[in-house]
């Protein structure tokens, strides 16, 4: 191998690494926060990737009916809890709130034709139709169960993701779809050149792991929800909507797996059962970080990246077994290490 190829594969690995590093960020905030490990986070990449593609091709993606029919469900379910809390008003005012979203999606979806829309309107679609998913998901399939223990809510999870994969076949096809480059850039580095779709990827990740530490750090929204991941009950005594805080939380978990399907789709096929694998990697990465450290999740991030890049030059049929293959004594370790956590249910 002479430095080309492994400066090659280096790019290719940090690239494919930064996608993993905003899916991993994206379960840690849904963990730290709701005690939910988000197996359908890799939905949300694969809803994304092939909506934009659809657009880009000329296509209207049917993203929009999955929308209106989830926020159907959630405003029904409002208006039917409402007689017991005597807020039947405040309920129906919220139901329309809901509803104003995914109508104005649908008639986009029927109504504009995606050439006229421009790149730029490709992209603000598209996010504008994944990053509902995540709120509605909480209010539906979450919500009323908050305070279950952490194995109900992972099954939940799985449950949920499944259904999101037949859900994505029914919308989608089986037909993978990949977009043209965002980014038609091509710079000089030494014996290689550097392809402007590393370079969006890697820019954007950045940008969105910086725009997370802000948030958190310096937004009174961000510090509320860090109060929540820390202590739930004291948050809730406070003042802090815990309920809401879940919300936000798969609100920005959805944006982040948006963000990342738009950027996956111009680098790599994506179908509709992309997501478990991808998510799946994102998942290894946050494990490393011990389901806490963001800095360790991004580390290990760019490890399995770089990992992939490298095994699919020596052993393509094999990359990913090699992948989690050399995972394992990271978890093993990691696992030695870690504290028992305590269930807080009751006190077991």
């Amino acid at each position: 191998m002479n430095p080309s190829i492994a400066m090659l594969l280096t790019q290719d690995g940090l690239t494919a690494g930064a996608i993993y590093a905003l899916i991993a960020l994206a379960l840690l905030i849904v963990f730290t926060i709701t005690r939910i490990i988000l197996v359908p986070q890799g939905q949300f990449v694969t809803f994304s990737a092939l909506s934009f593609g659809l657009l880009q091709s000329g296509e209207m993606p049917l993203t929009a009916i999955l929308v209106a029919i989830l926020a159907v469900l959630a405003a029904a379910l409002d208006i039917a809890r409402a007689p017991a809390t005597r807020r039947l008003a405040t309920a129906g005012n919220a139901a329309w709130r809901l509803l104003a979203l995914p109508a104005a999606l649908l008639l986009i979806t029927f109504l504009v034709p995606p050439a006229s829309l421009g790149l730029a309107g490709q992209i603000a679609l598209t996010l504008a139709l994944v990053i509902p998913l995540g709120p509605l998901m909480y209010r539906l399939a979450f919500q009323p169960m908050a305070d279950a223990p952490i194995l109900l809510l992972l099954i939940v999870a799985v449950a949920v993701d499944v259904a999101m994969g037949g859900i994505g076949l029914l919308l989608f096809g089986s037909e993978g779809e990949r977009t043209a480059p965002l980014l038609r850039l091509s710079l000089p580095l030494g014996p290689i050149r550097l392809h402007g779709g590393s370079l969006l990827v890697l820019g954007v990740g950045a940008a969105a792991m910086l725009a997370l530490y802000v948030f958190f750090g310096r937004t009174l929204t961000g510090k509320a929800l860090r109060a929540t991941a820390h202590n739930a009950l004291g948050a809730r005594l406070v003042g802090i909507r815990v309920r809401r805080a879940g919300s936000l939380a798969f609100g920005l978990a959805a944006a982040l797996g948006a963000v990342s399907g738009i950027l996956v789709s111009s680098i790599m096929t994506v179908y509709f059962d992309s997501g478990f694998t991808i998510g799946l990697k994102g998942f290894i990465a946050a494990i490393i970080g011990g389901l806490g450290s963001y800095p360790l999740a991004v580390a290990g991030a760019l490890v399995i990246g770089l990992i992939e890049s490298w095994s699919a030059f020596y052993a393509s049929a094999y990359q990913d077994a090699i992948v989690f293959a050399a995972l394992l004594p990271i978890l093993v370790v990691r696992s030695l290490l870690s504290r028992d956590l305590a269930e807080e249910d009751g006190g077991e």
